[in-house]
């Protein structure tokens, strides 16, 4: 076999392409996600999808891949372009007060991905309880930073408190979604 007919039916041809356009297309859709946001009054910090998209993606590709696409959607972003909450990007971004929620996805979707590969993904009560665990990163993320930013008490109130309750319903809906993802990702 010559190199270029290893590299055709290897990568183009095998698993490293399905994983490379799966990435790819996993870092667009936390970047759609977080342009669905509603700017909240109290908080520097916007209810979005992402998290969802974040949390749900990590568990249905599993560990490498979902953080993969998370880390791939923060280079685009800190590269410049606008996939951030509201149309935003730039490296301000990862000083500004929503750092530790950005900084803390691919961690998030690896813990997704990692309880969702040990079989969590399989039932509904269980991808809610991996989902939960995984959204914990991101609030503990989160609320760190804004806690450097300001004090504890002010992170909970302005960076966790106020999303709890939409968060829930976000890990409810993509528990639910998580059995039929898993099954069309299986045959990619």
């Amino acid at each position: 076999m010559t190199i270029p007919s290893v590299v055709i039916d290897r990568l183009v041809r095998g698993r490293a392409a399905a994983d490379m356009l799966l990435v790819l297309g996993a870092s667009a859709l936390i970047a759609i996600a977080a342009q669905i946001a509603i700017p909240l009054p109290f908080t520097p910090v916007p209810l979005t999808l992402q998290p969802l998209a974040v949390i749900f993606l990590g568990a249905a590709l599993g560990s490498t891949r979902g953080a993969a696409a998370a880390a791939l959607y923060l280079l685009e972003g800190f590269s410049g372009l606008p996939v951030f909450a509201q149309g935003h990007g730039g490296p301000a971004w990862f000083a500004g007060a929503t750092a530790g929620y950005l900084l803390s996805y691919p961690f998030a979707a690896w813990v997704a991905g990692f309880v969702s590969e040990r079989g969590w993904g399989s039932s509904v009560i269980r991808a809610v309880t991996g989902m939960l665990l995984a959204l914990t990163v991101i609030y503990a993320g989160g609320w760190s930073w804004l806690a450097v930013l300001t004090d504890a008490r002010t992170a909970y109130i302005g960076g966790v408190a106020p999303f709890v309750i939409a968060d829930i319903v976000k890990v409810a809906l993509g528990a639910a979604l998580l059995p039929s993802a898993q099954k069309i990702l299986s045959r990619v």
